[in-house]
């Protein structure tokens, strides 16, 4: 999973194939409706307005789209940060925010800068990550009951294929903890992210003072590992299809599991943060004043209101992103409550 969505030149994030919104594998909130972001930029600038010189820092913006339209919200509410970083190791990526943001919003450019690393320096403010955690590579393991497989890959006839081997003891261990008597049939079939804890912790260490606000399709832990649920969440997106086999275009097609929303949990404790707030993408964005947003952007047009109306709607029903898809935030040195986790409270379900 690494190797297909990450090498050098080969890998799906860097080549150059077009990958979000209209045209490309997969739609992002940011890409289906501008609501989404002004409704980030409303959590944001409740958090900017605490700091003479607030950051926001995204981590993965793909098509630039969120950045674009969270700026351009914080601006009418007079709550700009001093800079808006943007962590991107995809350079064909980066090109394409840079551009966006150069054609968009060419006078706030000199705010915006382009990292290679987390920040080195401590700052204030907010982090944001939209559908990345889900691209963070996984381990697959299938339970016998009596003994734990990791399934890998092999090499077949020319082609890749999936192949199993006994599991190494943190591996058997993770898959005991991750059970906790469910009853999980022989040859169940799930995934678990071991570099999650790690990894978030890496990028959110130079926060000093604010809020990491982390968005993603997943479950807590008790639904995540349903007995049901036996084949796991892998999912891989080509030309806007779903497939279940990561073998079949590799480099060209995302490979994505859904997020272990407990193990984020934990992982806010382990990075000395504190959970401040866990619901629905729905309840979320109904929370900030989605609503409002729909008037502000019509602007008067019934036609253009019906078009919002729309596009809430994918972005809040159940049946749409409005339940599969979570919002939670992490907070450092900064007790204030958060208006997006006013509605609802699910901290209790991890």
């Amino acid at each position: 999973m690494d190797g297909a969505l990450y090498a050098p030149g080969l890998g799906y994030y860097s080549a150059g194939a077009h990958k979000l919104g209209a045209g490309g594998d997969f739609t992002t909130a940011p890409e289906l409706s501008r609501l989404f972001g002004a409704c980030v930029a409303r959590q944001c600038a409740e958090v900017l307005s605490s700091f003479a010189h607030g950051v926001i820092f995204e981590i993965g913006a793909g098509s630039g789209r969120l950045a674009v339209d969270v700026l351009s919200r914080l601006e009418t509410l007079g709550q700009l940060p001093a800079h808006y970083w943007i962590l991107e190791i995809s350079a064909d990526l980066r090109d394409r925010q840079r551009r966006r943001i150069e054609r968009q919003l060419p006078h706030l450019r000199a705010r915006i800068d382009w990292l290679d690393a987390p920040p080195g320096v401590p700052f204030d403010g907010v982090i944001l990550a939209n559908e990345v955690l889900d691209a963070l590579p996984v381990q697959r393991f299938r339970w016998w009951g009596d003994r734990v497989d990791e399934m890998g890959v092999a090499l077949e006839g020319g082609r890749f294929v999936s192949a199993s081997r006994p599991a190494d003891a943190a591996l058997a261990e993770v898959c005991v903890r991750l059970k906790d008597g469910l009853a999980w049939a022989p040859g169940y079939i799930s995934e678990y992210c071991p570099r999650l804890a790690a990894w978030t912790s890496s990028v959110t260490r130079s926060l000093h003072a604010g809020v990491a606000l982390w968005f993603d399709y997943g479950l807590p832990r008790s639904h995540y590992y349903f007995p049901e649920r036996r084949l796991g969440t892998l999912l891989c997106h080509f030309g806007q299809r779903a497939y279940d086999d990561p073998f079949l275009y590799p480099g060209l097609q995302d490979i994505t599991a859904w997020v272990d929303f407990t193990l984020l949990a934990e992982a806010s404790r382990a990075a000395g943060f504190e959970l401040a707030g866990f619901a629905t993408q729905g309840y979320f964005l109904a929370a900030l004043g989605i609503d409002q947003e729909m008037q502000l952007l019509a602007d008067g047009s019934a036609e253009q209101f019906a078009r919002l109306a729309n596009q809430a709607k994918q972005l809040m029903l159940p049946g749409e992103m409005g339940e599969r898809f979570k919002a939670m935030a992490w907070l450092r040195n900064w007790q204030r409550p958060l208006a997006g986790f006013a509605l609802q409270d699910l901290r209790h379900t991890l």
